[in-house]
């Protein structure tokens, strides 16, 4: 083990988390950004969760489920919780949480209306750093609302920034950081600059609360806060034991309840004169008797007024611990200093030496979003239907309640978010793309997140993964398998198999491959649906209702994706035939599978009832209409794209080293040599570079033709990615007449022009970057296949022919690119919004959007869903300095890790 790797801190916390249980993480982020308008806290009749839980709402109504709050921590069960809350002296409302419009306000769908950023985090959380832009002036509440109401989907959404309300810089830059002296003692600074030319005066109040565990008919002791001396609040909680909020300066302590203003939201009357919006009305309002004088309560904040003058900053020190300390701020300044140091060590031990400052920032900002983004998620569904009277075992069943066949969930663990505001709820495909990112920080954390979705207390008895809260019953793409192997490889390149890890999941993921062969191929086609499999309206019907025309679609993507489930579970077990021989049967099972889907494709011969278009040489969705005929979709869309990621190589040795497998398939051959010939033919001009096999939907007449797409310009290859619709649909809309409708797809590089799965998200046209990042793995497979010999034009028409291995560069160079400055200083992400291209407080602060516009690079979508986009990260690994001759000569499977392991000079994270 590489001795430097010992003296890293932030590697040793990590070591004792793990082998000793040093409670390093218990403390973090974990707090939601939004709680208000989720599922879990619609009680509605009609399932109405935007409206039933409303931001008006949040600051005097207490959450059954989760807390949420600015820039804030918690414990690992969210009882106890820390946030700020801000007041510019203008504003009608405190400012204790973020601010966005709910789908129904909004053109395009929910959209925060903030200005955050995870500047830094450590993976346990021992340095965190965050950036909150506060206006001087009222903030425009109302502007944004009707404003962003009145525009139709064929504009652009009205951002804060074009209220003009920073054009003068006359805002506060919040900075709050969080330094860890041990595991349970946590100093918080929190610096105010004022980046106007005058000074302006901020009311801070940094807030300390319990979770209301007490108020919902069960038995549940009641936690407490007092104070116990000038600036210091004592918190007792029966299981979590006593706390201390020591603050500096002896500030006044303001004391209430977390528990719901009924007389506001209802006019009926409180329980206790003292409710959640207490500071509220004390601060703004000026009612002294909001709050209690008896300095006692379960939420508690300490209340500053900072002026601050024109240009400069103003910094207040506190510190949250588990024990008394007599002298609370002594050392606060040489803590913090150290951390920062630890943090920076650490960074700079597994970032590439070969990036430069500008992509080193965006490496860093993108894995602090990631563990940012992890949130504390509780969800009890057995009590949740009891509560709406709607358990299916105990009650008959509302119709109008969602998930009432997950009765068996709880869920009730840290997580990481697609987005902790637009999307603060996990989706199972967004989580699996999260661990191939934080597996550069954090191993044990990443597989701990596969392995939560295949529990007993997420995974459903049948076999499926839950989706999302919205409905866990949806189907997302099935590429857990895939990150399940993708973090064993690259752990065991760094030094550590975790076998235990890989046959855990394999049993589970068993399971679900069965469900999905036994749900979703329901004709025995071995063609699959599945619905909008994560691809929201890329289709030109919504993919998960009932279709217009009747009869089925069979869809190129779902069967794609399962043609890469199989070979996913091939090689893992391969792997685990090392260890015990029976395995051998068991991969043979999912080969066979993958022949039979992967001919389901496109059979022997031309057929008009199957996905593959000869002539186009591009895959279709497939419509079966209820009087027998068949069609094809033709709408050249990622859809038709998908197949290419279903490509695997084999070693050549794999003949000798699996001869139950070689048996078992060459009797597969012989019964069935039409489809071997059609899908994996074995003469000797379908054996690659080194000996090696490929299996893979696409010969190489097939990949020739689908890349001919893939890399025109004027069709999928944008400046900035993988297009996930063809240009060329912009000015050959693909049109569908049926019962008198219309249905149409148009290229559109933005945002949505249609309402369908709430028109937040666009599949027709911008670029996705978990896609890409699987299309650029699929690159680097048939690479090690076809070796030097096989070259495309890229871009198509261009002249310039490339190997498979330096399309990748290509596109990775495309895909960063939209972060880094460009040749005039300016990102591509922000497009043409001149506050973040120009100003120097503005300029290299780095959002990673949900999808990016397909023909400038543009920021779309959710502006904090680094939960994908931080992919990235890896991205900007493996190419800082990634050799051809590496890859063609790497062991297959082992090229990414083995490239990161050279460039960071060592073993990582997984390393005891």
């Amino acid at each position: 083990m590489d001795a430097k790797i010992v003296d890293v801190a932030e590697q040793k916390r990590l070591n004792d988390t793990r082998e000793a249980q040093i409670p390093w993480k218990k403390w973090g982020p974990y707090l939601s950004e939004r709680q208000w308008g989720t599922v879990r806290e619609d009680y509605s009749e009609g399932g109405d969760a935007w409206n039933y839980f409303t931001h008006d709402q949040a600051r005097s109504r207490a959450y059954r489920w989760g807390e949420d709050g600015l820039g804030g921590l918690c414990d690992d069960t969210q009882r106890l919780c820390f946030a700020l809350a801000l007041w510019n002296e203008r504003d009608p409302i405190l400012k204790e949480r973020l601010f966005g419009l709910t789908n129904s306000e909004a053109n395009h769908g929910e959209d925060v209306k903030e200005y955050y950023f995870y500047l830094d985090s450590t993976p346990t959380h021992s340095y965190m750093k965050y950036l909150y832009k506060y206006p001087q002036r009222e903030y425009p509440y109302r502007d944004l609302i009707e404003t962003n109401r009145g525009r139709s989907r064929e504009e652009f959404e009205y951002e804060l920034l074009d209220t003009g309300i920073f054009d003068d810089d006359r805002y506060f830059d919040v900075f709050v950081e969080y330094a860890k002296e041990s595991p349970e003692d946590i100093l918080i600074c929190i610096t105010v600059h004022n980046r106007g030319p005058e000074a302006a005066r901020l009311r801070v109040l940094p807030t300390l609360w319990f979770r209301n565990t007490w108020s919902w008919g069960e038995e549940q002791s009641k936690p407490s806060l007092r104070a116990v001396g000038p600036g210091t609040i004592q918190a007792t909680h029966p299981e979590l034991g006593d706390y201390w909020l020591y603050c500096d300066g002896a500030p006044e302590l303001l004391f209430t309840e977390n528990e719901s203003n009924a007389q506001r939201l209802w006019g009926q009357p409180n329980a206790s004169p003292y409710v959640k919006d207490a500071f509220h009305a004390y601060v703004i309002s000026g009612q002294g008797k909001a709050v209690n004088p008896a300095k006692t309560g379960t939420k508690a904040a300490a209340h500053y007024a900072l002026d601050v003058p024109g240009g400069g900053s103003t910094t207040l020190r506190l510190r949250l611990a588990a024990a008394e300390i007599k002298y609370a701020f002594g050392g606060f300044e040489k803590t913090c200093k150290s951390r920062i140091a630890e943090a920076d060590e650490f960074y700079e031990r597994i970032t590439p030496n070969s990036l430069n400052e500008d992509q080193q920032r965006v490496h860093r900002q993108a894995l602090a979003g990631m563990l940012w983004g992890k949130q504390y998620y509780y969800f009890d569904l057995e009590q949740w239907l009891r509560e709406h009277k709607s358990h299916p075992l105990l009650e008959s069943i509302r119709h109008d309640v969602r998930n009432t066949e997950w009765f068996h969930m709880l869920n009730a663990d840290v997580i990481s978010m697609p987005d902790k505001w637009e999307y603060p709820w996990y989706a199972a495909w967004d989580l699996a793309f999260h661990t191939v990112a934080l597996s550069l920080v954090d191993f044990d954390f990443a597989k701990e997140q596969l392995l939560l979705m295949l529990r007993s207390l997420y995974f459903h008895p049948s076999g499926q993964i839950p989706a999302y809260e919205w409905n866990f019953s949806d189907v997302n793409p099935p590429v857990h398998a895939w990150a399940t192997l993708w973090l064993y490889k690259y752990e065991k390149q760094l030094g550590r198999a975790d076998l235990r890890f890989l046959e855990h999941s394999f049993q589970g993921l068993m399971l679900n491959f069965n469900w999905w062969v036994n749900r979703k191929d329901p004709a025995g086609r071995n063609v699959f649906a599945g619905g909008f499999l994560g691809l929201d309206n890329i289709g030109i019907f919504d993919r998960s209702a009932q279709l217009p025309t009747g009869g089925s679609l069979e869809q190129a993507d779902g069967t794609a994706w399962m043609a890469f489930y199989c070979q996913s579970m091939v090689e893992i077990a391969l792997i685990l035939t090392e260890y015990d021989p029976m395995y051998e049967e068991v991969a043979f099972k999912f080969i066979q599978h993958f022949m039979w889907i992967a001919y389901a494709m496109d059979r022997r011969g031309e057929h008009h009832d199957e996905m593959w278009d000869e002539q186009d040489g591009f895959f279709y969705d497939l419509l079966r209409l209820p009087d027998g005929q068949a069609m094809r979709l033709k709408v050249r869309s990622l859809v038709g794209l998908l197949p290419l990621c279903a490509a695997t190589v084999f070693e050549g040795d794999a003949v000798t080293h699996y001869p139950r497998l070689m048996e078992l398939f060459a009797l597969f051959r012989k019964r069935h040599p039409e489809l071997v010939s059609q899908v994996a033919p074995t003469d000797a001009g379908f054996i690659g570079y080194k000996g090696r096999r490929l299996l893979s939907i696409l010969n190489k007449q097939k990949l020739e033709r689908v890349l001919g797409y893939m890399l025109d310009e004027n069709e999928f290859l944008g400046p900035h990615g993988i297009r996930s619709l063809s240009r060329y649909h912009l000015e050959h809309p693909f049109v569908f007449h049926v019962g008198g409708q219309e249905f149409k797809v148009q290229y559109l590089p933005a945002e949505s022009n249609t309402g369908m799965f709430g028109g937040n998200s666009n599949w027709r046209g911008p670029v996705w970057m978990p896609v890409n990042g699987l299309i650029v793995r699929a690159l680097l497979n048939l690479y090690q296949f076809y070796g030097d010999d096989f070259t495309v034009q890229c871009p198509t028409g261009s002249g310039r022919y490339l190997t498979l291995f330096e399309v990748a560069q290509e596109l990775v160079r495309r895909l960063t690119g939209t972060f880094l400055r460009d040749a005039n200083g300016h990102r591509p992400v922000y497009g043409g919004t001149a506050k973040f291209q120009d100003d120097p407080h503005w300029r290299d602060l780095i959002l990673f959007y949900e999808y990016f516009h397909g023909d400038n690079g543009a920021g779309l979508g959710a502006s904090h869903q680094t939960g994908w986009t931080a992919l990235v990260a890896p991205l900007l690994n493996f190419f800082g300095r990634l050799d051809a001759k590496a890859v063609l000569e790497t062991e297959r499977g082992h090229v990414l890790a083995q490239v990161i392991r050279e460039q960071v000079g060592g073993e990582q994270t997984s390393e005891k």
